[in-house]
């Protein structure tokens, strides 16, 4: 490592002309763009009504992935429900929203629906806003719609308990970001010199390196690159979720971006590392698509059968990915019923084959959903 005199890239003399060798970049972004195009090729297939389940899917889950990786836990059925009544999908009955959940969707969606539209000052600033609707993070009351003042001393990430804290990484002062931000801001909204998906990765890494909110940083930034992959896709739909990989690969994500802000300003290994992710992130886009479509062939092969609400309900369950196993305990708590009552709904969809016992029942029986035949 040869990082001369400083120990954030921010303080090198060439700051921010990022370096990379393109080289060394090309199989894994050959490779990226490869999965991009295998995976718009089978959405070109499929009508419009399973891409928008599909977009669907993958929102909801870089929604609460983008928040999980910073800790917060989002209600899954609620951040669904929102992006579907703004999307105008239909999934039947809405769950309640609250407003940390409307706030996320609102800046996912803008950053991904909206990619062309220019990034602002304001813009960020009202994303800020919208997930932070309370003026509080945690027990913390922050500047909210506004760069950091470091009144409480300079922005850091740490680690450790009180006292024997480490320090993982330091942002500029507050007094430099209105210049940093400013050029930051001119070159996302300027011409594109670099490949779109390593454009990508430079703004989402720009970002996090300014730090200049209070909190939300991490997901501001996870935004960005959204926008910036909405741009290279040149599609408003998503169908994979970046944030979802970082949070499948969380520990890694971190260890890459503290080495990136300690060395010089070649960040061919930070590229490196976030196209793999990404192409990973599509690869995991195919299983979704193939839960999407396995639940529209369910629901074609038995639309002429009339099952009751609470049917419905734990069979779209089933084929969502039902965590653990189905037992008329769990279909009666789920459901709101009765066990008799969960019996009877289990017991007339065994008798049409909808469903099975699982094998290995052990203590208590568990069901498994037929596959229709085709």
């Amino acid at each position: 490592m040869n990082s001369g005199d400083y120990t954030y890239i921010w303080r090198a003399n060439d700051w921010p002309v990022w370096r990379y060798d393109l080289a060394k970049l090309a199989e894994p972004l050959a490779a990226a763009s490869h999965v991009q195009g295998l995976l718009a090729g089978r959405l070109a297939d499929v009508g419009m009504a399973l891409r928008d389940q599909a977009s669907l899917a993958a929102l909801t889950e870089d929604v609460v992935k983008t928040s999980e990786i910073e800790g917060e836990q989002l209600n899954v059925a609620s951040v669904r429900s929102s992006i579907a009544r703004r999307l105008g999908v239909d999934i039947g009955a809405l769950a309640p929203v609250d407003r940390h959940v409307e706030g996320v969707v609102e800046m996912v969606l803008d950053a991904t629906a909206s990619s062309q539209s220019p990034v602002t000052k304001e813009r960020l600033f009202g994303w800020h806003a919208a997930l932070f609707p309370t003026g509080y993070a945690g027990l913390s009351r922050i500047s909210v719609g506004a760069w950091r003042d470091d009144a409480r001393g300079p922005m850091q990430v740490v680690s450790g308990p009180i006292g024997r804290q480490r320090v993982h990484f330091e942002a500029p002062p507050a007094d430099r970001l209105e210049a940093e931000t400013s050029r930051f801001l001119d070159w996302l909204n300027g011409p594109a010199n670099d490949p779109p998906l390593i454009r990508a990765a430079l703004g989402h890494l720009w970002f996090v390196t300014l730090h200049p909110f209070d909190d939300g940083n991490g997901r501001v930034a996870r935004a960005i690159g959204d926008l910036l992959l909405a741009r290279a896709d040149d599609s408003p739909q998503r169908f994979y979720s970046l944030s979802a990989q970082i949070q499948r690969e969380r520990k890694a994500y971190y260890d890459i971006l503290e080495r990136t802000q300690k060395r010089s300003m070649d960040v061919t290994e930070w590229l490196a590392w976030f196209l793999d992710a990404l192409h990973r992130a599509i690869d995991q886009a195919q299983f979704t698509l193939d839960t999407v479509l396995a639940k529209a062939n369910f629901w074609r092969h038995w639309a002429t059968t009339p099952f009751n609400e609470r049917q419905v309900k734990l069979l779209n369950k089933l084929l969502d990915g039902f965590d653990g196993k189905l037992t008329s305990g769990k279909w009666a708590a789920i459901a709101k019923c009765s066990s008799d009552t969960a019996l009877r709904d289990i017991n007339d969809l065994l008798a049409r084959g909808v469903l099975r016992r699982a094998d290995g029942g052990g203590r208590s029986t568990s069901y498994q959903l037929n596959a229709p035949q085709k």
